[in-house]
């Protein structure tokens, strides 16, 4: 029987290689179909979609695309993103090129293309930046997400945070070194978009893509696309990327003169013709580009820092793996859940503000006073040196005569009062205005008030405003934050035409003069009043 066996599958492969037999057996299917599967169908899967963008660099502006649009497998393509995330948390604190990286089991175990990193191992930041940007490692790309993230699928919702920030809206991204995985696209045009980024939001890291070769800490590596940087006119990067779904990728940047133009290309079908197809969109763009243009930088997004659920998903991972370390990673974790920079901010230079009851308070006792003013009818005024106020009696109410004298003045204590708009300042003498007025029809009483200024009549003036309130309040503030030199002096709203003047009345000259440079020395608005 065995036998038998043995001339059947000797007959199929006879029949393979000759086409002769009479009848198919289940064993030649078999094969057939074997061969089918390991020759043709990896070529077949090869043909991956074509897309292409062309831009000039300089402003943004578009020259060519083709498919740009279309959401597609980015393959290595995805360490831009992943570098550019680096380079964004070295540049705001949260790491250091000098920082010592330890190697997961996870990133270890990352397939080719690879650096060769062992797991338990350290490694500085920057050589793993290298490794990334030259050699495309996979491994070096998970240990750098992990550096910065605590955990590639953290580093995921950075990235695609960032994407969003950036403009790149047909993007999602699942790991940080771009091989195949569902749910992991791009689009032509967004890698250009991020290639435009990358080379004018960190020009300082930008000279790694041109290197052809580098140390990458544990050893020296190659540039995988040294063959474009040689030959290539001006190339001086940026990334290529390639898996089976994917096909040959590569965004490319080359710059001649005045002119820069950046090159994305997908879905090639090999190394040489994807160079090829690069250098000929790239002569187009060269020859489309104007030769002068005004440089018009993409705007840098702002810093968003890392998100508050990686701080977390960090917390949870390391809670449940022991490790005597742990001052070292509870200082990891804090570093995780700053969202932003704790330098103290400078105190606004603003007049302090009053407490709303107070403030409201003060605004009932100007109230009431304007309404008692407003409801007195003064008929005949005339003033001396010290002002002299002439007020009549309503309903036969008396008005007593206050003392002249400098020892019975009013205490700094007593509310002032809002002087009335029909009140006149003279500096005749009390005889000649008392000639000068007509005698009055009904009984009134002369009233001599002594200004507690001692004959002070200059003012100063703290603003124009568009409101009484307005003005009123910044009397308030300006009264208590100077209450030294502007103490028994009255407040008074003017409104004039152009709006609500806030004055202080009844200062010397001194005074006044005192009070406008303190309150000038305090950024407020101050200037004399004399006694015109």
């Amino acid at each position: 029987m065995l036998t038998g066996k043995i001339r059947q599958i000797e007959a199929e492969k006879a029949y393979i290689v000759t086409g002769r037999r009479r009848k198919p057996g289940r064993i030649g299917l078999y094969l057939i179909t074997a061969i089918w599967l390991a020759v043709l169908l990896p070529f077949s899967a090869m043909a991956a979609p074509y897309a292409a963008m062309v831009m000039d660099a300089r402003n943004g502006e578009v020259i060519h695309s083709e498919n740009a649009d279309t959401r597609l497998h980015p393959a290595s393509l995805t360490k831009m993103m992943t570098l550019y995330i680096v380079f964004e948390a070295v540049q705001n604190g949260e790491i250091s090129m000098d920082t010592k990286v330890r190697i997961s089991q996870k990133a270890a175990a990352e397939p080719p293309s690879k650096l060769g990193l062992r797991a338990g191992s350290t490694i500085q930041l920057r050589y793993l930046v290298r490794a990334a940007a030259i050699k495309s490692a996979n491994d070096a790309a998970t240990a750098l997400a992990e550096a910065i993230s605590g955990s590639e699928a953290a580093f995921a919702r950075r990235m695609n945070r960032t994407a969003k920030a950036l403009g790149m809206s047909r993007s999602t991204f699942k790991n940080a070194h771009g091989l195949t995985e569902k749910g992991h696209l791009s689009s032509a045009r967004d890698m250009t978009i991020l290639g435009r980024h990358v080379l004018y939001d960190y020009p300082q890291y930008y000279n790694l893509f041109s290197r052809r070769s580098t140390d990458a800490g544990i050893k020296a590596v190659s540039n995988t696309n040294r063959r474009f940087l040689d030959a290539y006119k001006g190339a001086d990067g940026i990334k290529t990327g390639y898996t089976r779904a994917a096909g040959f990728n590569l965004v490319a940047s080359a710059e001649r003169g005045s002119e820069r133009i950046i090159v994305a290309v997908f879905g090639g079908n090999s190394t040489a013709s994807r160079n090829a197809q690069v250098a000929k969109l790239m002569d187009l763009g060269f020859r489309k580009a104007p030769s002068r243009m005004a440089l018009r930088t993409p705007r840098k997004p702002p810093y968003l820092g890392p998100d508050t659920s990686a701080a977390t998903e960090t917390v949870i991972a390391r809670s449940q793996t022991p490790s005597t370390n742990t001052r070292a990673k509870s200082i990891r974790v804090v570093a995780a859940a700053v969202k932003s920079s704790l330098r103290p901010t400078a105190r606004p230079e603003t007049e302090p503000v009053l407490p709303e009851a107070l403030v409201a308070e003060l605004k009932e006792d100007i109230q009431s006073v304007l309404e008692d003013v407003q409801t007195a009818e003064v008929k005949n005024v005339a003033a001396t040196a010290a002002q002299v106020a002439i007020v009549p009696t309503v309903e036969k109410a008396t008005v007593a005569a206050a003392d002249s004298s400098d020892q019975n003045a009013p205490s700094a204590s007593v509310k002032p009062v809002v002087r009335p708009r029909t009140i006149i300042l003279a500096s005749a003498t009390t005889q000649q205005a008392a000639q000068a007025a007509p005698a009055p029809k009904r009984e009134a009483e002369v009233v001599t008030r002594i200004s507690t200024s001692g004959g002070r009549h200059w003012g100063i003036n703290v603003g124009r405003f568009s409101s009484r309130h307005a003005a009123e309040k910044a009397l308030l503030q300006t009264a208590l934050a100077e209450m030294a030199t502007l103490d028994g002096s009255l407040r008074k709203v003017v409104n004039g035409s152009r709006g609500f003047d806030a004055n202080f009345m009844g200062l010397s000259r001194e005074a006044a003069d005192l009070a406008c440079r303190r309150l000038q020395a305090r950024q407020v608005t101050c200037f004399m009043i004399g006694p015109s």
